[in-house]
């Protein structure tokens, strides 16, 4: 079971990650910059595998491949929201950071509540509130990426998508 950060609606990449610390491939490094212009408590509120929440088009801007790597670096196991901008989408998934779309989610799930989240069955289990949300499984394949760390490792450990 994990915490629920929550934010709004068009959480771009450079609110997620700002460019003017693009200057570095450190994940470390970066990741201590996440969300700092968006939310300038964002690194006292992420613990380990919290959950961020967000409404519609997270992710959009541009097709900056770091905002899902510092994401994950800063602890993040999971984002839900209403909608996703699609290089984000995929993005998020070849680093294997899983990603749900879930419009009804991400308008009810309040910042605190705490979620639990199986996505070979598709379903997020609020136990705060006591709610339920059904969503489609992730295929097989993209299982397959999320559990060996992204699309890199699944090719490095020989195993074909």
């Amino acid at each position: 079971m994990n915490k629920v950060i929550k934010y709004g609606d068009n959480v771009d990449t450079d609110g997620i990650i700002p460019a003017r610390y693009l200057n570095t491939s450190d994940k470390t490094e970066l990741a201590r910059h996440c969300m700092e212009d968006l939310d300038p408590d964002f690194q006292s509120k992420i613990s380990p595998g919290d959950i961020l929440v967000a409404g519609k088009n997270f992710g959009c801007g541009s097709s900056r491949e770091h905002a899902p790597i510092v994401l994950k670096e800063s602890g993040v196991s999971l984002i839900i929201a209403a909608s996703f901008a699609r290089i984000f989408y995929r993005n998020a998934i070849n680093i294997g950071l899983p990603i749900i779309e879930c419009a009804d989610a991400a308008r009810e799930i309040q910042h605190g509540d705490v979620l639990s989240v199986d996505f070979s069955k598709g379903l997020i289990q609020n136990q705060t509130q006591k709610k339920e949300y059904r969503v489609p499984p992730f295929p097989e394949f993209i299982q397959k990426i999320i559990a060996k760390g992204g699309l890199v490792e699944l090719v490095k450990a020989g195993e074909l998508v």
